[in-house]
């Protein structure tokens, strides 16, 4: 049984309340992302720092979510990334700021769709019918 007590109801809340602007914030991300995957221009470095920008400048963003809640999607002023049109990398890190993380998930999935790609166009065509058999 969870305990409703004014604490514990409150971390709840304040719990939802960041999965909800996550969710929110990597739908956000995703479509950003979308724009430049369908051009095929590959994720650099200052590619990312114009996601990141632009996903956190979004108004939509900005006006469901409180300030308080905007500041914890912010990266640290003391984690630098470089910012040049080298590919990114980021090895086997799983620390990294939520926009990045979206983006860089954004790019591995098209990726694997498009590595998937060529199977299914060599598979041989089946005549589908309406009722799915």
């Amino acid at each position: 049984m969870t305990d409703l007590t004014p604490n514990n109801a409150d971390r709840a809340l304040a719990a939802l309340r960041y999965q909800t602007a996550a969710r929110d914030l990597e739908r956000i991300v995703r479509n950003i992302a979308a724009r430049y995957i369908v051009q095929q221009v590959p994720l650099t470095w200052r590619l990312l720092h114009a996601i990141e920008a632009e996903a956190l400048a979004d108004l939509g963003f900005a006006s469901r979510h409180d300030a308080l809640m905007l500041g914890l999607f912010q990266r640290p002023n003391d984690l630098p990334y470089p910012e040049t049109d080298e590919m990114v990398d980021f090895g086997a890190s799983t620390a990294l700021p939520a926009v990045f993380a979206f983006a860089v998930s954004a790019y591995e999935e098209a990726a694997r769709r498009a590595a998937e790609q060529p199977a299914a166009a060599e598979a041989p065509l089946r005549r589908a019918r309406a009722w799915g058999g």
